[in-house]
């Protein structure tokens, strides 16, 4: 059974970063669409970034994190990191991984609805 695991969440202050893993078990994240997502109190879920399964080098990030966080996996496929640099408070939430149902056929997408299987969640907050 597939399961996502998320880590490395925490507090920091403003213009801090962390980084983010998404570790897969009972599957691979070879050739599917993987993203990021986050939800803050009272809002709804957004879309962050996400990697491309065909094109590990093809991504597509929301206007609010372009140039400031960087998705990635490791050499093996197993793992998901989202690097997040020059942290705001705006960007508290609670971030969770998901990855697509079927194999990728190009570009990635930030619609929650293309994505079958969640990790539980990781918290951070960004606060001085």
């Amino acid at each position: 059974q597939l399961q996502l695991v998320e880590s490395g969440g925490g507090t920091v202050q403003p213009g801090g970063s962390l980084r983010l893993s998404c570790a897969v078990s009972g599957s691979t994240m070879a050739t599917y669409n993987v993203a990021w997502f986050r939800q803050a109190p009272g809002k709804v879920l957004e879309g962050v970034s996400c990697i491309s399964g065909a094109e590990r080098d093809v991504t597509n990030s929301a206007d609010s994190v372009k140039g400031r966080f960087t998705i990635s996996t490791d050499n093996a496929e197993n793992t998901v990191y989202l690097q997040m640099n020059s942290l705001k408070p705006e960007d508290t939430a609670v971030y969770y991984c998901a990855r697509a149902w079927r194999p990728s056929l190009g570009l990635c997408t930030l619609d929650k609805g293309k994505y079958a299987f969640w990790g539980q969640g990781t918290q951070v907050t960004v606060s001085s």
